[in-house]
């Protein structure tokens, strides 16, 4: 079974299923760190980081304190997929294991109104998690409203 370390909004939430066989077996899920309000404004622009919700300082110092954490716990090297929203590489980049890779089922879909582009994303998710094969951890930065529908 995959160990699966969760964290949830504004602070650190950990929860262990078992124990990983290896460090590839090990799946981290993480929300952005602190990025103050809810969604994102109309007309935002994943391309142009002023347009969105991004991190404060205050969720800068959470996402390094997070890394420096997961660092403690064992994990000394990690691949990184990442929401393409700002705030979620912005957090990715903090942790402090190198340049995260984007992907798409990550990002949020806090305003879509279409249940299937909402389940495609997850769907895509869950086989990126069970297909992908690393040999380090594998870390996911998202939104609330992913990881709510994941779980």
């Amino acid at each position: 079974m995959r160990q699966l370390l969760t964290v949830l909004r504004y602070g650190l939430f950990l929860s262990l299923f078992s124990s990983a066989s290896s460090m590839a077996d090990q799946v981290i899920i993480l929300r952005h760190a602190l990025a103050p309000g809810v969604g994102d404004p109309e007309g935002f622009d994943l391309a142009e980081c002023q347009t969105q919700r991004v991190l404060s300082s205050e969720g800068r110092e959470q996402a390094i304190e997070i890394g420096q954490k997961l660092r403690e716990s064992g994990i000394t090297e990690a691949e990184v997929f990442s929401s393409e929203w700002c705030r979620c590489l912005e957090t990715a980049e903090l942790l402090g294991f190198g340049p995260p890779q984007k992907l798409t089922a990550l990002n949020s879909f806090f305003h879509a109104s279409n249940r299937h582009l909402k389940q495609q994303f997850l769907q895509d998710w869950k086989a990126h998690i069970t297909k992908v094969k690393t040999v380090n951890t594998k870390i996911y930065i998202t939104h609330q409203v992913n990881i709510s529908g994941l779980l």
